[in-house]
């Protein structure tokens, strides 16, 4: 005979995100009278982290004691039923608890001596975050943003441009059998301290870095080459688990290939997997800050002529990244809620390919020193973009700056539904509100080029391309207005320099199509307009960017 010990756990500790309590049978060797009972709970390293064993000091190894009365904000158990050969237990973790997989023994001690169960796998517990739970740093007070964010299986991504939105079906899968253990290989494959998985913000930068294989063997390859060969195209994928998996299997072998939708969808899995409420987040016209000015850069020579070399900034049709909640105690109050995440691999942060979490609000105010990357984000939703002129002394002057140009329709999955949801206002304020160029000063007050901001000039000219219905089609001719307006009491020659060009979704150059100069006088007050044709046989989209 054996004595059986049926331990029950409270909520605090699931091994599916969905369920409230389960139970385990644990066998012993014999049923000896009880003195003294134990749980054992160490977290499952791989070899690569056999540097930093379970201890207790780092919550990594958690002996759990026998109490009469379970206090939810530290481990214990406590017997609630008993007879001759079974006690069942119901064990409670604190909110706190490192996450992970970890390994359940069970110690006995009496008169008849200690007895130790063996390791069974199949008692193995998964600890994960819980946003049902109040006292949790991820905890999510509306229930249909739970299902939705935590629960929901299957998801839509958007694409396209701000003027054609696409939108394609993803499998999240992240209840699919394999996930959640694939999801716990990736931070384990991360050599991170296991220590640092009780707070979110870790969890999501290990995340945020591991999804993409730059610089650490992570879950995927970008390629934005257009040659795919040895791999499959980013747009064959339609979900996460077959990535997963396939990385999983090939013990970290990343994945080829993808793109930001590819990134995006699958941090949304592995967070979700987590128990870390998370959504896809589409941003079209999107821009690229890579100097840290939090603006958008366009270099130009004394004849108004691109100096490709030193135009490295670019303004994506779409860039695909995710939101993910949580409290933010290492941030001032107010600032908890929604955090920014991306990994696709655009800029290092702290040395590593990563982006996030930064805080929505942060970003929404031009709060751009506060961790982590919040300034980098902010480029992406609210840059201005400034154009510089070559002076003969080699020097550059700001000759122009557009102000609506980035962060359009930001979209997200509605909850509940398979409407598209525009959170473009959880980003920033009304474009051209006073609230909204209050926080894009602020922020480049931070940026490397403060000084754009530091006197402003008069704009009595503006500039306006439309074209007509929904945007280009691919083979038909493209029709451009220009529309000039003088808003001033005097009479203005306008120097105009267009320029058509070919460029992919991610704003990198691929060809000039036409360019032109025109002198334009324009009265006091008045507007006039050009109409530009152009010939569009060509996969990529085209751009057209004026100057005068």
């Amino acid at each position: 005979m054996a004595l059986k010990i049926f331990v029950y756990y409270a909520h605090y500790i699931k091994n599916c995100i969905f369920s409230n309590e389960f139970g385990k049978t644990v066998m012993l060797p014999m049923p000896p009278p009880q003195r003294k009972l134990y749980l054992t709970l160490d977290s499952l390293l791989t070899k690569k982290q056999l540097r930093s064993l379970p201890v207790v000091s780092k919550e990594t190894h958690v002996i759990v004691p026998l109490v009469k009365q379970l206090d939810q904000n530290s481990w214990g158990s406590r017997i609630i039923e008993q007879d001759s050969t079974k006690i069942k237990l119901m064990v409670n973790s604190p909110a706190t608890a490192v996450i992970g997989h970890y390994r359940l023994t069970v110690e006995t001690n009496s008169t008849s001596g200690q007895f130790v169960s063996e390791h069974n796998s199949a008692n193995d517990v998964y600890i994960l975050f819980n946003p049902w739970c109040e006292d949790d740093v991820v905890f999510l007070h509306s229930e249909e943003e739970r299902q939705e964010y935590v629960l929901n299986d299957v998801g839509i991504i958007y694409y396209g441009t701000m003027n054609q939105i696409g939108e394609r079906t993803w499998d999240y899968g992240q209840f699919d059998e394999g996930i959640l253990a694939a999801c716990l290989f990736v931070l384990e494959k991360s050599g991170t301290p296991p220590s640092g998985w009780a707070d979110p913000v870790n969890v999501v930068r290990v995340v945020s870095a591991m999804i993409n294989s730059v610089d650490d063997h992570g879950v995927i390859e970008g390629n934005w080459s257009g040659n795919y060969s040895g791999g499959s195209f980013p747009t064959m994928w339609s979900g996460s688990v077959e990535i997963l998996k396939e990385y999983h299997k090939n013990k970290g072998t990343p994945v080829k290939y993808g793109q930001c939708w590819v990134f995006g969808g699958v941090v949304t899995t592995v967070l979700r997997s987590l128990g870390i409420p998370c959504r896809t987040v589409t941003n079209f016209s999107s821009a690229h800050d890579t100097d840290v000015s939090l603006t958008t850069d366009v270099y130009l020579d004394n004849n108004l002529e691109p100096l490709e070399h030193l135009n490295s900034d670019s303004v994506w049709n779409f860039h695909v990244w995710n939101d993910c909640w949580m409290a933010r105690p290492d941030l001032p109050p107010g600032n908890g809620g929604w955090q920014a995440v991306d990994a696709t691999p655009q800029q290092t942060s702290q040395g590593t390919f990563r982006c996030g979490p930064a805080s929505l609000t942060a970003i929404r105010y031009g709060q751009v020193y506060l961790k982590h990357d919040a300034a980098f984000v902010f480029a992406e939703v609210n840059s201005d973009k400034i154009y510089w002129q070559r002076n003969v002394d080699g020097t550059f002057s700001q000759i122009y700056d557009e102000k609506n140009i980035v962060g359009h329709f930001i979209s997200t999955k509605a909850v509940g539904s398979d409407d598209r949801n525009d959170i473009t206002n959880l980003y920033k304020h009304p474009e051209g509100s006073e609230q909204e160029r209050i926080a894009v000063e602020t922020a480049c007050s931070y940026g490397t080029k403060a000084k754009a901001y530091s006197a402003p000039t008069a704009q009595d000219v503006s500039v306006h391309v439309t074209m007509e219905d929904d945007g280009p089609r691919m083979g038909d001719d493209a029709e451009l207005t220009i529309t000039l307006q003088n808003s001033s009491s005097e009479n203005r020659t306008v120097n105009l320099h267009s320029q058509v060009s070919v460029m992919y979704y991610t704003g990198v150059h691929k060809a000039t199509v036409k360019k032109d100069t025109t002198d334009i006088d324009l009265l006091p007050n008045e507007g006039k307009s050009a109409l530009l044709t152009q010939q569009m046989q060509c996969r990529a989209v085209t751009a057209c960017w004026v100057w005068y």
